[in-house]
């Protein structure tokens, strides 16, 4: 008996990993074929950019949406649904219909991230005291593990198969894990289901795509232009409704009001800077890669060698992860996110002034996994005591959904960043040491506040 629960349990926490691990593998599927995306259906990198912006705003949106729907009674459905999404998106990127279809089917691959929330509510149901720390820290880190996994493996099937066979990769990896899910994904619990508030969802899609379209478009479109005038102030007052609306909602999509709560705004603040620096981080380094140098900068290499930029990176989070475990036994929680976030203005800073060799720029991303050890894997272990279990999900469903909105922030602005600063070398550098900045002020601000120091009722 002891031996057939220890199988079950090892299977279920192996299937576990492979949703959140699909789920980075999907996000991977964007960045590392930009360039190729713009060459083939012949359009700018910025437009290009959209195949990965698009599924990280559709994995901000579809978050606590989906975390609402995975409550209660409903969660192995939700589980076994998003997936089923994601394999129709992969399925149609992988055909060749057109530029618009495949960022369509990019979006719908976005719902794959809305289920690291999902996966962790259920391990810190299946788990107690110290294992649940280090599946969740496990659970966490694999996100970053999965993409750098991802990166090589899909920009290399990507040079020999083509753009689609890269997505048809993508398409066999997540039916393996639908198949696995079905077997594996524990029963729902036996309690009632929340509601999902779909006003709220609305408002919060209406008001981060008009602001996201006016981020990336307006440069090209110009930033005084009716169109980015008129999408600015419809992104914006969506936003403020949103906020509005969700505080006086006994249950809505997000609870703003628990990122009040002490101990939980460091982990909130950290997720969404870091976001916006993960992603300027990498969408950047592939930028380097590919530019053939006519800017003032480039390696002018394939994108079978772009997809290698994020093994150092993933590398060295499963090390800063151990780290970071080390460190907070030692020392406590409080130093966890100032290291990320200084980590990753480093990253950012020697990849400004150190981009013309290769081995400097898996460097620079090295530096960029330790941040990313030290303050991903640690955010929702910093973030679950310092909220009732009642309300553990919705917490780290607002912390994902600030993630992937500094993510899809991150992956829009970056190029924009490069076109304002006039697109050349130092522009590149420019760039780079405004991510940089945004880092370090992060850093500084989670110094502030101890995210250990109280304890919420």
């Amino acid at each position: 008996m002891l031996d057939r629960a220890a199988r079950r349990n090892r299977a279920r926490l192996t299937t576990l990993a492979l949703v959140t691990t699909v789920a980075a593998v999907v996000s991977s599927l964007g960045a590392p074929l930009v360039p190729s995306i713009a060459e083939q259906y012949d359009v700018s990198v910025t437009a290009a950019q959209w195949a990965l912006t698009s599924t990280l705003l559709a994995g901000a949106v579809a978050t606590p949406v989906l975390g609402r729907l995975g409550s209660g009674r409903r969660r192995r459905p939700a589980v076994l649904a998003g997936i089923a999404v994601v394999l129709l998106g992969t399925l149609l990127a992988a055909l060749p219909l057109g530029y618009l279809p495949l960022v369509l089917g990019r979006a719908l691959q976005g719902v794959g991230l809305a289920l690291v929330p999902l996966v962790l509510a259920i391990a810190r149901d299946a788990y107690r005291g110290v294992e649940q720390t280090r599946v969740l820290a496990l659970l966490s880190v694999t996100t970053v593990a999965g993409a750098g996994l991802g990166y090589p493996v899909t920009s290399l099937i990507a040079a020999y198969a083509g753009l689609h066979g890269a997505y048809v990769f993508g398409s066999v990896l997540v039916l393996v894990t639908l198949l696995r899910a079905l077997r594996d994904v524990p029963a729902d619990l036996d309690v009632a289901a929340q509601p999902v508030d779909l006003t709220g969802a609305a408002l919060l899609t209406t008001g981060t795509l008009s602001v996201l379209l006016v981020v990336s478009q307006g440069e090209t479109w110009g930033w005084t232009s009716s169109p980015v005038v008129v999408l600015a102030l419809l992104g914006v007052a969506a936003l403020v409704v949103w906020g509005w609306w969700s505080l006086r909602r006994p249950q809505p999509l997000v609870d703003l009001r628990l990122a009040a709560r002490p101990g939980v705004v460091g982990p909130h603040l950290v997720a969404l800077v870091l976001g916006v620096g993960m992603y300027g981080l990498l969408s950047l380094a592939v930028v380097v890669v590919r530019a053939d140098g006519s800017a003032g900068f480039g390696l002018g290499l394939g994108v079978a060698v772009a997809g290698l930029v994020l093994v150092p990176y993933s590398v060295a989070s499963v090390v800063g992860s151990q780290a970071a475990r080390r460190v907070e036994r030692r020392w406590g929680g409080r130093f966890l996110l100032p290291l990320g976030c200084s980590s990753f203005a480093a990253s950012l800073a020697l990849l400004a002034w150190q981009h013309e060799h290769l081995w400097l720029l898996l460097v620079a991303m090295a530096v960029g996994g330790l941040g990313s050890g030290f303050s991903f894997s640690s955010l929702a272990g910093l973030i679950v005591p310092h909220v009732p279990d009642s309300e553990t999900g919705s917490a780290l469903a607002l912390n994902q959904l600030l993630r992937y909105l500094g993510f899809a922030t991150g992956s829009a602005i970056s190029v924009v960043l490069l076109q304002v600063y006039g697109g050349d070398g130092a522009a590149l550098v420019a760039a780079l040491l405004t991510l940089a900045g945004l880092c370090l002020a992060a850093a500084v601000a989670a110094s502030v506040r101890d995210p250990r120091g109280v304890a919420s009722p």
